[in-house]
């Protein structure tokens, strides 16, 4: 083996706190309910969770005319509209949300906006489960706008009664000349700058920005409609390196690695760690490899999960701790 690859690896990447919380709802619920339990949409946007959590007795809808009566269902991390929980709540079907409470922040920033009868702007990217979720939770919906450009054709009720949300997962950069161009057109419009870009998504864009000044080529590991794995790897274009987005191993292309030297790996917010060395593993097998991990930002961020599964956990530690009496 005469190929060297110097493998480097972004810091942060992969699982934030929202989606940790999401996963370990799935499987808590799993273990207070029993199997199965039925989770509405993919739990987060990677196959690879999603197949080892169908795997324990969780089995994914589309909707809830899929879940018998009585089913436990589970809100995907994205979030739902307000019609998909009161349609829960029609047939009384137990729910557990593991909607990450940064988009559910985002959700209560935009009904005090049209609380106050302001109209809102969305910006975010059509069809995508966390837009729809949101845009089903703001009275009196909201106008979506994705890009400088669409900013141009709103036609708005009072321009001096307008302001703006958000999706968590957008590029930063981006997001900031949206909110520039709202700002230019309607100036007494009132939003936050780009602080409802969640902070997993804000570290992760900012790493692979430092990572890419330093590598011949770029991969990315996450699922084709993860939003900020998408973001991820055109970042990477940005900075003028070659950026593919990978599922895992299995789609590495070796004609990537000619004249490469230096390899980034990433990952988006909903990539497991374990697929992060599969590709390093084989890398591994196609070069002789060296690995280094790239200073960045430590997250410690924990969200807390639910009040009945909070309660349950609680329960069962108080049991044992009086087995040990």
């Amino acid at each position: 083996m005469n190929k060297k690859l110097d493998i480097i690896l972004a810091n942060p990447r992969g699982f934030c706190a929202g989606v940790e919380r999401a996963i370990e709802i799935v499987e808590k619920a799993l273990k207070r309910y029993g199997p199965p339990v039925f989770v509405r949409h993919e739990i987060v946007h990677n196959k690879h969770v999603v197949k080892n959590l169908r795997n324990k007795g969780a089995i994914f809808v589309g909707e809830l005319d899929e879940i018998p009566d009585g089913g436990v269902a589970i809100f995907s991390a994205h979030g739902v509209a307000q019609s998909v929980e009161e349609e829960a709540n029609r047939r009384s079907l137990p729910v557990i949300d593991a909607t990450c409470p940064l988009v559910s922040k985002v959700h209560e920033e935009g009904q005090n906006h049209a609380a106050k009868n302001r109209q809102v702007i969305l910006i975010g990217h059509d069809g995508h489960p966390e837009v729809e979720g949101t845009r089903g939770r703001i009275p009196g919906g909201v106008l979506l706008v994705n890009a400088p450009k669409d900013v141009e054709k709103l036609e708005v009720k009072d321009p001096d009664s307008l302001s703006y949300i958000t999706q968590t997962t957008l590029s930063v950069d981006e997001t900031r000349e949206t909110i520039n161009a709202l700002r230019t057109r309607f100036p007494n419009i009132i939003g936050p700058d780009v602080k409802d870009i969640c902070y997993a998504t804000q570290n992760r864009q900012q790493a692979v920005r430092k990572l890419s000044k330093e590598v011949d080529l770029l991969l990315v590991v996450g699922a084709k409609n993860s939003s900020n794995s998408n973001r991820l790897r055109e970042i990477g274009e940005e900075m003028g390196v070659p950026s593919y987005l990978i599922d895992d191993a299995s789609m590495l292309d070796v004609a990537w690695l000619k004249e490469v030297s230096s390899v980034g790996i990433t990952a988006g917010a909903s990539a497991p760690e374990e697929l992060v060395n599969g590709v390093i593993s084989r890398l591994s097998e196609l070069a002789d490899t060296s690995v280094c991990n790239l200073e960045g930002v430590t997250e410690n961020i924990v969200f807390k999960l639910p009040q009945e599964l909070r309660e349950a956990q609680e329960l069962r530690e108080d049991k044992a701790m009086a087995g040990t009496l």
